[in-house]
This record gives structure tokens, sequence and C-alpha cells, in this order.
């Protein structure tokens, strides 16, 4: 579309667009001036309720001439195509103004007298407009108000003076489609938060239900809150039948008596006492701006904003398509769209989901999302996506756009909420600058649970729109990509990579369970597999199951993805971690990782697996580049920031080790290993305090676990406490008799001790169970076995693990 003519109009740009149209910014040839063109969909052109709530949005703004409402110039159709010419607006919505905080009372009032007196001449045409909420009222960089969005606008034959009530609906199409077909049946108009009680009824309207929902927004603006709220929708509708709100006055002490007297008239539950005509509302807010202008007597709440053509004084101009179609609750709700300057942006962070449901079951739900966003996104060859380590350091947080731009060196930040009530799905998303905060893109969605995968890809195919990121074809292709056509078997495999992301034993084994049910439900889904293979492999790499019992498994399933699908970069990874340290197959390790990366470059845990894979190969400057690549992918992932330590330690480059493993334990203090391995680097410096005094630490964050307990055995040994070093034997002994003991965990304590034929005996053993995968390919580099390298029956061990000496 971009260049093309249509009309008299050269489209320069897309703005963004919601479910029932695109808009760009486009220059009108006959006037010389900039508008937004907003077309239907070409796949809604032959639904008949598509384009009757198309052209409703036409024919009721075009109907009224106001400053405070948006333009429409004219409504059109070329080639097929229909499309609407309307007034290009700079500035924000109402919605990303409010910040939780009240307004000043003078910007407050200035910008609810101009929407009152525009409602006031939408109604006294007949126009009820149904769906009145900060999204749809804009405030320009001059800090005008501009209602938006008549989308869901009832057009009635009564004018202004008739008592209210309903008339007859005006058919605004040429063929007149019934009100109750312009939705999903068994839904409502409007927007939830915002409804009168007549909405959340079923019953009839009139202009009595926006001075209601226009109250609930002075109320938010007057107190930063929202009047009703709750963490399902169910209990807000149940609110604004059955509640009040808590009094403005409470919430803010600085607010004037009139204006919490007028907020209480228009929120009377009661339409027939409240106020009945806008012009009412109007008169009593214009007298309080008097009496505020001219005696200011009351003081704005402490830390509320400056007026708007204040605030905004040299900020930069967000050019929005100001008309924005609103299909209530079933499909997209809104957008917005700022302008970039027309540059591409090539880097984003997928900030984790927010659980608007706030029930635990149900986190799986808003993880996986993120997730399955950060893997399509991250596909894109032009497109730098942070991976989800770094992403969910800040889960449960709320950082600003630019703290994590800077943190993770990103230029726009991706927030989202998914709520679940039933099987329906509630999901707001935005798109935010990280270079100043500024919104670029926002959307609403609600959608059957069922509509997850066309949900995760309209949301894809909008941020990349969003950031101006040009697809081709294959791009389209790659991101379009759908592992499984079964939302059960979907809904599987995310809790299955929730709970293995926690990397604790019963993380590994409920992964395994779910990703079991997934094949189950799908026995064809390549992705299950490659989760199924991870967990596998993991839950031996940890040293909580038998290496013999587990990687056949693992390899199993890893070969079972690649069946059904060779292109899957996961599963690639996963057979390439099963060759290199259980079979020792290093070549063909090699060969799979480098598969893995070339398909999926952005693909962190790749370049994670294969440093440690060069690394056991004595490649240790290779391994280190690479385990630094992967974390510029995710830097702020745990775990690729505590093995770049481990790769400093094999490289012998401790003093490196040791910063590197303190960075990573000023992230987190409790994250697993990290204490150990610092721990080791200290040892291997003959600062054998501080060595013992890590491992001892680590015994607190894993406690009893066989790998720290070697550690502190070993420590003991070198700093010349032999017998607290066989006390540790000991308790390895013994928890060899409740469960599964690597036998490698044992050897350490044996060399530190001198004992080098009981080392020699317990290597065998490792050789012989393959126990912990990595670090006992590690033996070629690792300095605790440098007092064994000169016996030929190590040579011999490092010839038979493919480990050339």
């Amino acid at each position: 579309m971009i260049g093309k003519t249509i009309s008299h109009y050269r489209i320069l740009a897309q703005l963004g667009g919601g479910g029932m149209g695109v808009v760009y910014e486009a220059e009108d040839l006959k006037l010389r001036r900039h508008v937004a063109l907003k077309f239907l969909p070409p796949e809604m052109e032959n639904d008949p309720a598509a384009r009757e709530r198309f052209q409703r949005e036409a024919f009721a703004a075009s109907a009224l001439n106001h400053p405070n409402i948006c333009t429409i110039y004219e409504i059109d159709e070329v080639d097929g195509q229909h499309f609407i010419a309307m007034e290009l607006l700079e500035g924000k919505t109402l919605k990303h103004r409010l910040s939780g905080k009240p307004f000043a009372i003078e910007q407050l009032l200035e910008l609810a007298v101009e929407v009152v007196d525009a409602l006031d001449a939408a109604h006294s045409k007949g126009i009820v407009h149904r769906d009145m909420k900060p999204a749809n009222i804009f405030v320009t960089d001059r800090g005008h108000a501009k209602i938006l969005d008549f989308g869901l606008a009832k057009l009635t034959t009564q004018p202004k003076s008739a008592p209210p009530g309903i008339g007859q609906t005006i058919s605004a199409g040429t063929t007149e489609v019934p009100e109750e077909q312009l939705t999903s049946p068994g839904t409502t108009l409007g927007t939830v938060a915002y409804m009168s009680p007549e909405q959340v009824r079923g019953e009839e309207l009139d202009a009595r239900t926006d001075l209601f929902s226009f109250g609930l927004v002075l109320y938010e603006m007057a107190t930063g809150r929202l009047a009703f709220s709750g963490s399902t929708s169910g209990v807000i509708l149940s609110a604004i039948l059955t509640k009040a709100p808590t009094p403005a006055a409470r919430l803010n002490p600085e607010l004037p008596a009139k204006l919490e007297d007028i907020i209480s008239k228009a929120i009377e539950k009661d339409r027939d006492v409240r106020y009945q005509h806008a012009s009412e509302m109007r008169a009593d807010l214009k007298r309080l701006k008097r009496d505020t202008d001219s005696g200011r007597s009351v003081v704005a709440a402490p830390g509320a904003e400056a007026p708007v053509h204040e605030w905004w004084r040299g900020r930069t101009a967000i050019v929005i398509a100001a008309v924005v179609l609103v299909v209530a609750l079933a499909g997209a709700g809104w957008f917005y769209r700022s302008r970039t300057g027309g540059e591409t942006i090539d880097s984003l962070a997928v900030l984790p989901f927010v659980n608007g449901s706030g029930d635990p079951n149900t986190e799986y739900l808003s993880d996986g999302i993120t997730e399955s966003l950060i893997n399509s996104l991250s596909r894109l060859p032009k497109l730098e996506v942070k991976s989800r380590d770094s992403a969910f350091h800040y889960k449960g947080k709320d950082p600003d756009a630019e703290t994590v731009g800077r943190e993770l060196g990103v230029r726009a930040v991706f927030k989202g909420r998914v709520t679940q009530v039933g099987d329906n799905l509630a999901i707001s998303a935005e798109l935010i600058d990280a270079r100043n905060n500024d919104h670029i893109w926002g959307e609403q969605y609600s959608r059957k649970a069922s509509d997850i995968f066309a949900l995760q890809g309209d949301i894809a195919k909008e941020i990349t729109t969003a950031l101006r990121v040009r697809l081709t074809g294959d791009d389209e292709k790659r991101m379009a990509k759908s592992y499984t056509a079964n939302p059960d078997a979907y809904q599987d495999y995310l809790k299955g990579r929730y709970w293995w992301n926690k990397r604790k034993e019963d993380g590994f084994n409920k992964g395994r369970e779910y990703f079991q049910q997934a094949i189950e439900k799908d026995p064809t889904y390549a992705l299950a597999y490659s989760g199924l293979a991870d967990s596998y492999s993991l839950l031996a790499e940890y040293g909580f199951v038998a290496p013999k019992e587990s990687y056949p498994r693992a390899k199993e399933a890893a070969l079972k993805a690649l069946e059904i699908d060779d292109t899957l970069a996961e599963a690639h990874a996963s057979l390439a971690w099963v060759k290199t340290f259980y079979d020792w197959d290093r070549s063909g390790g090699e060969k799979e990782f480098k598969r893995a990366i070339e398909l999926n470059p952005a693909y962190a845990t790749a370049h994670f697996w294969h440093s440690l894979a060069l690394a056991s190969m004595g490649r240790s400057e290779e391994a280190i580049a690479e385990q630094k690549r992967a974390l510029e992918l995710d830097p702020l992932s745990l775990i690729i920031n505590r093995v770049l330590g481990v790769d400093f330690y094999y490289a012998r480059r401790y003093d490196q080790a040791i910063e590197q493993e303190k960075l990573t334990l000023e992230m987190d203090p409790n994250f697993a290993f990290v204490h150990m391995q610092l721990g080791e680097a200290y040892l291997q410096k003959s600062m054998y305090r501080e060595g013992i005094a890590e491992f001892e630490k680590e015994l607190v964050v894993s406690p009893r676990h066989p790998y720290a307990l070697s550690g502190l055995g070993y420590a003991y040994a070198v700093a010349g406490r032999g017998a607290e070093a066989q006390k540790v034997l000991d308790q390895l002994n013994a928890i060899s008799e409740q469960k599964y003991v690597p036998a490698i965990s044992k050897v350490g304590v044996y060399v530190g001790l001198g004992d080098k034929e009981k080392a020699f005996e317990w290597v065998g053993k490792a050789y012989e169970d393959r126990s912990i995968g990595s670090s006992f390919t590690m033996m070629k580099l690792d300095p605790v076995y440098d007092p064994l390298r000169s016996d030929p029956r190590f040579a011999d061990l490092l010839r038979r693990m493919n480990l050339q000496p």
C-alpha cells in the first residue's frame, strides 16, 4: 500500500490497525494536506455487519461538526476497498495520559468541558456514543480533547428536546443490519470498566449512558484510580450494578466538593436521577471552572500533572489515526500509533505478560504467550529480540521502558496483560519507545481460548508493523508457522515449558509429564518432543537421575521431533546436547549445534549449549566468544551469566571467573551453583577460606546436593582438612542409599585427598554411568584433575571419551 494512490490520496505510511480497520497516513493530493485513511480489511468486505459498523462510524462522526470531535472528511469505495478519510491528530489518548495519579484540577476541567460539549453536540443529533472511555478521548499536543470512535454509536431519530429514550435505529449502510447482529451473539456493547448499569443489564440505551461512562472517566482523572475494578469482568460488572465506588475525595483530599458532586450525579445507577442532558453537566463544569479560574481556591493534588500544553511542550509529536473502531468484546478493542520518524526499530524486549486473573494455576498461560511471542519474533533476521531469561528478569515488576532499554540495549519494549475467565481470554498489549517512554502502539483483544494461535499471530504482526519491520514472504511464513492445531496440546506444552524453566527436579518432572500429555493429544507436535528431550537431558545433567536411564529417552524424543520437522532449531539443539554430552559424538554434536543456530540465530540456548561443547573440546576462546553471543541475546539470563564464569574458569582466567560469578550473584544471590563455581575459582587461587565459605553458602541454596557436597569435600581436602573431607564422602555414601548420586561427585574429593587410586576407581565408575554429562566431559580442562594428567590412565580415558589429549 505504501506509495500507492487511492482516489486522490497518496499512501505515505501505515499507522496501525484494529480488528475492523487498517489505518494509513496519506496526502490529500487535491487539498495538499495530510489525513488518516482507514480501510476495511479485505476479508471483511463481504461481511454485511462489518460494513455496517464501518459505515456507521463514518456516518455518525460526519454528521457532527464540532472542534472536539474528530473530523470525518469522506467515506468512499475504490476497486472494492471501502475507506474513511479523517483528520490526522497529534498527541495521545487520555488512556495514555493517565498514570495512576490525579490530574491537575484546571487541566481536568478544561478537558471535561470540551468532552461534554462534544457529547451534547452528538446527542442533539440523536447520536449516542456508547463507548466513552479514556482510550476514546484524544488529547492533542495543544491540550484539547477530541472524541474518537463512533463505531458503536447508536443513531436515533429523536431530537435533543425529546425525553430521554430510544428511537428507531437508522441504517447507516445500503443493506440494513439489525442492531443485534453488529456484535457477536451474547456480547454486550461497550468496555467493561466504563459500562453503565443499563449496558450491563442489556437494556435499551440513550444519551444518559454516555454521561455515566464519562462520569467514570472523570472519577479516574480526579483520583488516578478506576471507579470499579476487579480481577474478573464478572466482579467489575457486579460492582457497577450493586456497589458505590470509594468517595473520590477520600482518594484525593484536594478535590473540590463541587467536582465530587458532579461526578456523583453523573454515576448515579438510576438514570432517572442522573444528569439527563450533557448540557446540564457542562453547565456545572463550566461554573466550577469559572470559580476555580477566578478564585484559584483549588490547589492541584500533590504530584498532579501540569496542564497538557505545558506537559507536552517540546515533546516529540505522536501521530495517530484518530478514529478507532471498537468491536466490543468480540475482537480487537483499540489501537493507537505514534510517529517513529519512519525508521525501522530493530531491537525489542517482550516482557512477561501480567497474569490478570491473579490465579497461580493460570500463570503458565501468561508465561507461555510471552515465550511464544519471543520465539515467533526471534525468527525474523532483521529484528533482535531478547531471549526469555532476560525478559523474565522483570517478571512481577513494572519497569519503565527507558530502564529496560538501558539494561537490555533495545529500542522498544512490549508489555501485555492476559486475563482468563472460563473459555475467554482478554488481552491488552502495548509497545513503548525505550528512548523516551512514548507509546508506539497498543491494542486490546478478547477471544476464545481456542483462538489463541490466531491471536498470537495477530499480535506478532501488529508488533512488526508498529516497528516498521519489512517482512519478506519467507518472514511471514516463519512467523505464521504453527506447530499444532490442537489448543489443548498447546496448553499442555505451555505448562511443560513453564515447569521446565524452573530448573528444579520437580519442575523437570512436571514439565516432562505435560510434554507427554501434549504428545498424546497431538502425536505430530514436534516442539513438545523437543521439550520432552530437554526435560530428560537436564534431569540427568543436574544429577537427579542416572544418565543411562534418562539420556536415551532424550535422544529418542529429539529424533522424533526432527522426523516431524527437520527445520526446528530447538530440536537440533536438543539432539546436539545428547550427542555431545552423552554419546560423546563431538563432530555430530557440533553439526547439530551449527544447524540449530543457522535455523534460528537468535536462539540463545543453542549458543549457550554450543559454548559448553566447545569448552569440553579444549576450544576455550571459541567457547567464551560463543557464550558472549548468547549473553548479547539474553543479557539478564542467570544461567548464561553463570556459565560464562565457568568458561573463564576452564580457560584458567580465574579473576574473570570470580568477577563474572559475583555479577551473577548480584542478579540473584540464591541462583543454584553460582556460589559453588565461585568457590572453585577461589580454590584455584589458593583462597581456601573464601572457597569453603562459598561452598557452604551453596549448600544453603542447594541442600544436600551431591555436586555442592563434592565441591566442599574437595575444598576441605586441598585446605588440609582431610577428616572433614572424609565426612563429606560419608554423607555422599549415605545419600546414595536413598537416591541416585553421580559417581563423578566423589572423584574430586579423592583427588583433593591425594588418593589417586580411589580417584581413578571412581573415574571408571563415572565413565560407566556417564554421570554429570557436561562436567565429566570437562575433564580435559578442569584444573581439579591436574594431579591425574601424567598418569597414562587419564590419557586413555580422554581417548575413550573422544577427547583426544
